[in-house]
């Protein structure tokens, strides 16, 4: 059976299904992250279900992940131009100033809950998540082509970036998997969602980084592992994105979450 030993003092033992497994699932999330959002919080799902880790492991580990995926999406959307527009600029560093200050507190609180205690709220955010998703996809399809394209400020959108944050912060998850969701319905368009909240999660990705390696919660083989399949995984959902219609793929991936909920919760 494989050890992986992480540094500084993390070893985690796990069989070859395992592996195989947390390989595929990281690549099927970064196929997520840019097609729909969603997505890096299977990784999280993967690392807390195939390993023993503590939630400060699981977190610190998959949050480290999101660094490069959110370097890869970036680049992406720039080159596709999203990431280029003023406005779409505008919402990128408010949700990136937010997350200085959300990520840190969502961190604090890993720390104060026990491992049963984050099954089950990693269980409800996943359930939320999935029906996140729904709601987004519904609003999209339903809102009138006469309403504005942004019905948020720049207050909201703080708050939006920042409750964002701590979860991410808490689950070791990116902005993504909330952000794009509440910001399609507060009424952006799905791709300035999209490349927004992938700037956002550098900064959530390179604070949680930050915090989870100063407490040593950070399995790097692990992060080897888990993040090069999910950053080839962003990079093919980029172009999924482009080419083929969302929808399949949200109501996929929604039914997928709510489905892993009562699992975790079971499992907790």
């Amino acid at each position: 059976m494989p050890v992986l030993h992480a540094l500084p003092v993390l070893t985690v033992s796990l069989s070859s299904t395992d592996l195989a497994l947390l390989v595929l699932v990281s690549l099927i999330g970064g196929i997520g992250i840019t097609t729909i959002g969603p997505g890096g919080v299977l990784v999280t799902i993967a690392l807390y279900a195939f390993t023993d880790l503590s939630p400060a492991a699981v977190a610190g580990t998959a949050i480290v992940t999101h660094v490069g995926t959110g370097l890869v999406g970036s680049l992406a959307f720039a080159r596709s131009g999203q990431l280029r527009e003023p406005a779409t600029q505008r919402l990128a560093t408010v949700l990136c100033v937010a997350a200085l200050i959300g990520t840190p507190a969502g961190v604090w609180i890993n720390g104060q809950v026990s491992h049963t205690l984050f099954g089950v709220l990693l269980a409800l955010f996943v359930m939320l998540t999935g029906a996140l998703v729904i709601a987004r996809d519904y609003y999209h399809r339903h809102r009138r082509n006469d309403r504005p394209a942004h019905l948020l400020g720049a207050m909201p959108q703080a708050a939006l970036g920042g409750g964002v944050a701590v979860a991410s912060g808490l689950f070791g998850v990116g902005g993504p998997m909330l952000s794009v969701p509440l910001m399609v319905i507060g009424g952006f368009p799905l791709l300035t969602a999209l490349a927004a909240a992938q700037a956002q999660s550098i900064v959530v990705a390179g604070v949680g980084m930050a915090v989870y390696l100063a407490q040593g919660a950070v399995s790097w083989p692990l992060v080897l592992l888990t993040g090069v399949p999910e950053m080839i995984g962003v990079w093919f959902g980029w172009k999924i994105a482009h080419a083929v219609p969302a929808r399949p793929l949200t109501y996929l991936l929604a039914t997928v979450l709510l489905a892993l909920g009562p699992v975790l919760f079971l499992r907790a």
